[in-house]
């Protein structure tokens, strides 16, 4: 499951009509990144069927707010700007003061301990899950702000490391602090300190978001996106009139950082098993063709997240209009930072409503041979 902040919620929906033509399913690899982390977290964690953990993720979402994210009160966004401003103008001079990140997420931090059950903050139910065989393996994927690798974070059973250029996995007991890491937008969300590094947001450096999967033993990829696939003609429709408001510039760079990476490696893998199927098995050098179904929102979330931006917080709803996000017909970046309840209940029910327009061609995936 990939990234996009508030768009993860998308997923759900598409989790909630699997869970309907498969309450009972099993899924042996579960991998997340970014926002997809904390939905990766909770159904490899939860100790019920898939269909009641869907529920429960359902539920979860369905009631999130912005304030349970991050604290939106005037007097904390005002600390950390007036921050942000006083070391700007020292100019590296004196004690500098301290910035970690634009907002302050320890509200997150206890609502995905108290929804993942975690205890000491480690996320007891993948132990479980383990023990009695109904996972055999999870991974979170985040960004080292000390080393600039991705770092692919991995529980389960007789898992091997791996290790490519820049990018690596580290086999581990999985807590919120890993979550949360995976899940913290660059310079937005705080870096999160774990085994004496600082991570952020396992989309910035993962090139290939599919490949923890593949590593993990996967025969066949379920990849959910949050990237709306536009057409030539909406590609080429520009989304602004005159000189880019800074927030249109962090919709492009968020989408290309996050989210563009999953359709390359996706054409990737591709073109990999056709040439695959036209070689011997033993030819093959120890690669194996991989069934992959991509799943994408049928509507552009960012143009989505426009109807619903009047309902944020007065303060917030403020500085991200002095962003300029009502000066773009796609507020992408808006898009991933709008925990409202009626924008996420519709990105829930278009999710919901995609898969089952694609009924046929998921059941045919899921029921396939391997």
């Amino acid at each position: 499951m990939s990234g996009g902040g508030a768009r993860a919620a998308y997923q759900v929906g598409l989790l909630r009509a699997l869970a309907q033509w498969y309450p009972g399913l099993q899924i042996p690899y579960i991998t997340g990144v970014s926002a997809g982390a904390i939905n990766a977290a909770h159904l490899a964690s939860h100790h019920g069927s898939f269909a009641q953990s869907v529920q429960e993720l359902c539920h979860l979402w369905g009631r999130l707010r912005v304030e349970d994210v991050f604290r939106v009160g005037p007097y904390s966004l005002g600390k950390t700007l007036l921050r942000w401003l006083f070391r700007l103008a020292s100019g590296g001079r004196g004690p500098l003061p301290q910035v970690r990140g634009l907002v302050d997420t320890e509200p997150l931090r206890r609502f995905l301990a108290e929804a993942l059950h975690s205890v000491d903050g480690e996320l007891t139910g993948i132990r479980y899950n383990l023990e009695f065989d109904r996972l055999r393996a999870v991974a979170l994927s985040t960004s080292s702000y000390t080393t600039g690798q991705s770092v692919t974070w991995v529980q389960g059973e007789d898992i091997q490391e791996w290790e490519r250029p820049q990018r690596r996995s580290r086999n581990t007991t999985l807590t919120v602090e890993h979550v949360m890491a995976s899940a913290a937008l660059p310079l937005f969300f705080p870096a999160v300190q774990l085994d004496g590094g600082w991570y952020g947001d396992g989309g910035i450096r993962l090139a290939a978001p599919l490949s923890p999967a593949l590593h993990l033993g996967a025969s066949r990829v379920l990849a959910i996106s949050t990237r709306y696939g536009r057409s030539r003609a909406e590609a080429d429709r520009p989304a602004i009139q005159g000189y880019p408001p800074p927030a249109q510039i962090a919709g492009v760079m968020m989408n290309a950082v996050f989210l563009d990476l999953m359709d390359q490696d996706a054409l990737r893998l591709e073109r990999l098993n056709t040439l695959l199927e036209k070689l011997p098995a033993e030819e093959r050098g120890g690669l194996r063709p991989v069934r992959l179904l991509v799943v994408r929102p049928s509507r552009d979330l960012g143009r989505m997240a426009g109807s619903y931006e009047p309902q944020l917080p007065r303060i917030f709803r403020f500085l991200t209009r002095g962003l300029g996000t009502r000066e773009t017909e796609s507020p992408d970046f808006l898009s991933m930072i709008l925990f409202q309840p009626d924008y996420i209940n519709a990105l829930i029910d278009l999710g919901e409503d995609d898969a089952r327009d694609r009924e046929d061609e998921i059941r045919t995936f899921m029921e396939a041979d391997v």
